[in-house]
């Protein structure tokens, strides 16, 4: 994923729970830097429920406890948009809310430059999308490998860098396996061409679904195939 957004329960006792030792907050932020999504949102949700509603002093504790922490974990707090909403009632989510005169609106910057907004939607609509490493050597992982009536073997996955078409001839690692791509498919509906971001099932001539394995890389034959490795440098 490019992004994430973690909702934090903005109730008496809620947010507690979840920023504690053990608590949800805590692991999907962490979760979520761990495996590699460098963008965060915060929605400071049930602001309906404070104690009294809609209070500014609860979202500004909460927003400097989930700062604190949020920044241990590696991210950096400048870059990440905190929305006061409450999505029962639609507060902040589409369009500001006047119950919360208060909140003059969020602002991040960050090195690509500086955005603001007031609702949660605007927010996702400052994300920055990631470049997409087309130029790169074909990396495929398989998520899975299905056997499909009437088409044959289906191995998908996300393509990570390079291109996936129809009529390539991969190779998959580490069995050194090589076929033609058939036909390539995302959401029922077929591709020219998969590139990285993309979800994908490919149709692979003359391979049995026991042949291929999940955690099975796919690459282009004929450009720079994936190979094992001796080692490698974890981040």
């Amino acid at each position: 994923a490019d992004c994430a957004v973690l909702i934090v329960a903005a109730g008496t006792g809620e947010f507690e729970a979840g920023i504690s030792k053990n608590g949800q907050t805590r692991e999907h932020a962490l979760l979520a830097f761990t495996l590699g999504v460098k963008q965060l949102i915060v929605g400071v949700n049930k602001m309906d429920s404070t104690e009294p509603p809609y209070n500014e002093a609860r979202f500004e504790e909460i927003k400097k406890e989930v700062s604190n922490y949020i920044k241990k974990i590696g991210y950096n707090p400048a870059a990440v948009a905190f929305v006061p909403i409450s999505g029962w009632n639609g507060d902040n989510m589409l369009e500001p809310s006047d119950k919360m005169p208060w909140f003059k609106g969020w602002n991040i910057e960050r090195k690509e430059g500086k955005a603001d907004g007031k609702c949660l939607i605007e927010a996702l609509d400052a994300i920055l999308p990631p470049s997409r490493p087309t130029d790169k050597p074909l990396r495929l992982p398989l998520q899975d490998v299905y056997k499909i009536g009437g088409i044959g073997t289906v191995p998908v996955g996300r393509v990570e860098t390079g291109v996936l078409k129809p009529g390539m001839v991969v190779t998959f690692a580490p069995v050194n396996l090589t076929t033609e791509v058939k036909s390539v498919e995302m959401h029922h509906e077929a591709l020219q061409e998969a590139v990285p971001g993309d979800n994908v099932g490919f149709n692979v001539k003359n391979v049995s679904v026991k042949e291929l394995r999940r955690g099975y890389v796919a690459g282009d034959s004929k450009n720079n195939p994936p190979k094992a490795a001796a080692d490698f440098t974890a981040q």
